[in-house]
């Protein structure tokens, strides 16, 4: 539901007890029990985040070293570091632990997940208070941060938007590199999409969330430490991150990085991750000795060690781990409103469509009118198509699978209109030894108006739909992109007209497994054809653009991207 279980913790779950460590294991076998203890062992388990795991086994160590009781046995901790995602999988239903957990205590780094939980359908226990929180912040190596205050002034989630949009490359992208980490596994990753989700629809920039979200997808870092890592890797663009304030203290102790990480501090404020307490046993006795280690947890003396570990206290309260001068702030940051389960939940499934692999095939029109020149633009209407096409192809990833063909009448033989320029395949492919996506690039700055041909876009388009049904892929969004100068269908030899490829178009179109149409028009003619290629367009649930000039591809490319995520139901 949230992430697939790896085989790894999927094992680990499955091992129970035996996968839990036991914290100060008395080593004397032959040792009596104490007279509290006369009833024999009780085992607490304890499934904490990987951050926070190791400031909860030192507390659960002093715990066990008190031998407390519950129910007339020894009350025995045990800790296990779990990702939050594994266990809400398993509590919300899915993995192969599917509604249940071993822990009789869980501590998630976020109440975010248990939100999503709750989003998707599923029950799980009500988190209680927290023990400890975590800023999310910016992060840089402390040799870069100099550069990267010159390039985008204060530390900014608008700032680092504008630099991860994928529909901006020659803005402050040319000069930064945003590394984050992926939403969907991640609480500081899915916290900052959050705050700067926030930030840019409050200040109306929805559109550059879309782009940045899109770009970001292929920059993620596999793990918190090997995103802070590659902070100190030089390159021509400043490397910044997405980490937890905790985070950086803990890769900086640990690894003594040459180049130590610095927290940056988001002007618009951040969130913060809280670690709230979940408790998950069934039995009211274990469920009652939990209780007792979650009190530990919380008194002054558990609250110490957990500063010492570079959190800070639920009230922002930081301790001698965060200095001053190591660049942590002594007060904690301004707060923004805690994200609600429903943009946690809408943000999650975003990213998942956005992600989607693309699969499309683009027409371009070669019809005689192509050949007329664009008034101001010094070339003709073909030139400018090739141009706003091969815009808009080098904004797709590598893995994208894409085709092209050419079409006006007749192309390829009597009453075939449509020629094969660039079989569909993925970019980073090698047709005739040529990789396709320098193939795309040559066809397109080759391709030449047809002097006599007309346009037969009606029978293309009913050729190219027929194909890509055919060959639909569940795993990507799949498209057909049609670039004319708008005059329409124009066949005098006859093929199909307006109404019957709209019919047919309709009679095709499968919800279950969508196939959208998108057109760009662009040209006098383009306004007269408007309403037959409106038609065509929203006969799939695609949409029709008419256009000036070939930046406005750029706006064209968010608009399909915000088409993932509403497809195959998308409005106007």
């Amino acid at each position: 539901m949230l992430v697939p279980l790896a085989g790894s913790v999927a094992l680990a779950v499955l091992l129970g007890v035996a996968a839990f460590v036991i914290v100060n294991r008395d080593d004397d076998k032959g040792r009596g029990q104490s007279q509290e203890c006369a009833g024999g062992e009780l085992a607490v388990r304890v499934v904490a985040a990987p951050d926070i795991a190791p400031a909860v086994s030192a507390v659960a160590q002093r715990y066990n070293a008190a031998k407390p009781a519950a129910g007339g046995k020894c009350v025995r901790v045990g800790v296990q570091a779990q990702s939050a995602p594994s266990v809400a999988n398993a509590l919300a239903g899915s993995g192969l632990t599917a509604g249940r957990t071993d822990a009789d205590l869980w501590i998630p780094d976020s109440r975010m997940w248990l939100d999503l939980m709750r989003a998707r359908g599923a029950k799980p226990p009500a988190a209680e208070d927290s023990i400890a929180a975590s800023p999310i912040v910016l992060a840089a190596s402390r040799d870069s941060v100099e550069g990267l205050r010159r390039t985008l002034g204060e530390p900014s989630w608008a700032q680092v938007a504008a630099a991860a949009d994928v529909t901006d490359p020659d803005g402050l992208a040319k000069q930064v590199r945003v590394v984050t980490l992926d939403p969907r596994q991640n609480a500081a990753g899915l916290g900052a999409a959050l705050a700067a989700a926030g930030v840019l629809r409050a200040g109306g920039k929805e559109d550059r969330l879309i782009g940045a979200l899109k770009q970001l997808s292929r920059s993620l870092a596999g793990s918190p430490e090997s995103l802070l890592a590659s902070l100190d890797v030089k390159s021509r663009r400043a490397p910044v991150g997405v980490a937890t304030e905790q985070g950086v203290w803990n890769f900086n102790t640990r690894q003594k990085p040459a180049s130590p990480v610095v927290p940056l501090y988001p002007q618009e404020g951040t969130v913060s991750l809280d670690y709230p307490l979940v408790f998950t046993a069934t039995d009211a006795t274990a469920k009652g000795a939990a209780k007792g280690f979650a009190a530990e947890l919380s008194d002054a003396a558990g609250q110490k060690v957990i500063r010492d570990h570079g959190f800070r206290t639920p009230d922002g309260k930081g301790g001698a781990a965060l200095a001053e001068n190591a660049g942590f702030a002594a007060e904690p940051p301004k707060a923004l409103a805690a994200p609600d389960a429903k943009a946690a939940a809408a943000l999650t499934q975003s990213w998942s469509r956005l992600n989607l692999g693309t699969r499309l095939l683009a027409l371009f029109d070669v019809s005689g009118t192509m050949a007329l020149p664009v008034p101001g633009a010094g070339a003709d209407r073909m030139r400018v198509i090739s141009r706003i096409g091969t815009e808009g192809l080098r904004l797709f990833p590598p893995d994208s699978e894409i085709g092209v063909w050419e079409f006006s009448t007749h192309l390829d033989g009597q009453g075939t209109d449509h020629r094969e320029m660039v079989p569909v395949g993925p970019l980073a492919e090698k047709v005739g030894g040529v990789l396709r996506k320098d193939l795309l690039a040559g066809r397109l700055a080759e391709v030449r108006a047809r002097p006599t041909g007309d346009t037969g876009l009606n029978d293309t388009i009913a050729a190219a739909y027929e194909r890509m049904t055919e060959d639909y892929r569940a795993d990507k969004i799949n498209t057909i992109l049609v670039l004319t100068d708008g005059a329409g269908n124009d066949d005098p030899d006859g093929g199909l007209s307006d109404e019957e490829v709209v019919r047919k178009l309709k009679e095709q179109y499968d919800p279950a497994k969508p196939v959208s149409i998108l057109i760009i028009a662009f040209g006098p003619d383009a306004p007269k054809g408007r309403a037959r290629m409106d038609a065509i367009a929203s006969a799939t649930g695609g949409e029709l653009f008419i256009v000036k000039d070939v930046l406005q591809v750029r706006k064209i490319f968010v608009e399909s991207m915000k088409r993932r995520i509403c497809a195959p139901h998308c409005e106007g």
